[in-house]
């Protein structure tokens, strides 16, 4: 029968070996020191792109992880209209991704208020404002109820459990361990340190009928603002969680059948930290392309949808956007007609923001004209 961490009898008492794990937590501080140095030389206005920049991609990854994709559309335009960045998104957010951008700036715009139950239920609620995960209708705004909550792969009837969460009526004392422990070790240990092991321990308890990775990284990002004693995030853990995600999950596992010496989920933690923050540069690096671009284009009269499928092309990159931009996308992009949508092509070719990649009729197609 298989054993769990929580039925340790020493639970939660974790450990780990300091030897295993010095090395990478010193390049973790010595990174996460020297970029938001680079952040702070930014100004504030480029600042808030960079801030909506790794938003937005929390946003998509960290439902990503658990299967749920979301438009990026209705991301940017979220997140745009909380941040009060001009909406770069070509529609308006939808409910679960509003309540999803709450939890997030919440957990880090407000990182010195307590984290309290009330405030845990008030986040699982808002990552599910119908009462539904798909057809399936949850409690939310409070926690699981009898039934067994197990961690679960496989077709229907041949399932494989992946790990067994504690009994629903210990809820109520592990949950008081666990905030209790988070107040307590608030600048008493490393900051990264206490967030890889928040994110660990509360996914562990598993205390919700769904959205616990998506609540345990909200968690995690929290311990990391407190650290930092910055309401904004410059690098994003969850987009470096998804490209790692089987690992991720093979980690998790293992750790919580193996007792509780947890060095194996630190070790990784803090390699997957360190890999966030050098992918880093690439998001900052498409944030000074987009300011770069409107400062050369700043007196442009433009129309709000060219502006926004402007915003589009800047964020999918040089030859990102697969397949151009075509008279046709333009006008699916900005609900409008194919001769309005021809028209102000054609404005912007004149104004020399948009140039025609090679080819005629109807492979024709357009690109930004990059600043060198």
């Amino acid at each position: 029968m298989t054993h769990y961490i929580w039925q340790e009898e020493k639970w939660p008492l974790f450990t780990w070996q300091n030897d295993a794990l010095i090395d990478a937590l010193s390049r973790c501080n010595f990174k996460r020191g020297k970029l938001l140095g680079r952040v702070a030389s930014l100004g504030m206005e480029l600042g808030l792109e960079a801030q909506a920049e790794v938003l937005a991609a929390e946003v998509m990854q960290t439902s990503a992880i658990e299967g749920h994709s979301l438009s990026p559309d209705s991301v940017r335009s979220s997140v745009a209209r909380r941040l009060g960045l001009p909406d770069a998104g070509v529609s308006g957010p939808d409910r679960y991704t509003e309540g999803l951008v709450e939890v997030l700036l919440d957990a880090t715009r407000n990182y010195a208020q307590p984290l309290t139950v009330e405030r845990l239920h008030g986040w699982q609620a808002a990552l599910f404002p119908t009462g539904f995960s798909g057809l399936h209708r949850l409690a939310v705004g409070e926690f699981r109820g009898d039934a067994a909550m197990q961690v679960l792969s496989g077709p229907l009837g041949r399932e494989k459990i992946h790990y067994e969460a504690p009994p629903s009526n210990a809820l109520a004392m592990e949950m008081a361990r666990f905030l209790q422990w988070w107040q307590e070790k608030q600048g008493t240990i490393d900051g990264i340190l206490r967030a890889a092991i928040a994110g660990f321990w509360f996914v562990s308890i598993h205390p919700y009928e769904d959205g616990n990775g998506r609540l345990a990284r909200a968690i995690t990002d929290m311990a990391l603002a407190q650290d930092e004693k910055l309401a904004v995030r410059y690098y994003s853990l969850s987009m470096q969680i998804m490209e790692e995600r089987k690992a991720y999950y093979e980690s998790l596992e293992k750790c919580q059948k193996s007792g509780l010496d947890i060095s194996e989920w630190l070790v990784w933690f803090l390699g997957c930290f360190e890999r966030a923050l050098s992918k880093s540069d690439n998001l900052l690096g498409k944030v000074l392309r987009k300011v770069s671009f409107w400062e050369i284009h700043s007196l442009a009269p433009l129309t709000e949808r060219q502006r926004k499928v402007i915003n589009r092309l800047l964020d999918a990159g040089p030859q990102g956007f697969a397949g151009g931009l075509t008279t046709k996308k333009y006008a699916g992009m900005t609900k409008t007609s194919r001769a309005t949508s021809f028209r102000e092509i054609s404005d912007l070719l004149s104004k020399k923001i948009l140039i025609q990649n090679p080819g005629k009729g109807r492979s024709v197609s357009y690109d930004l004209a990059w600043p060198d």
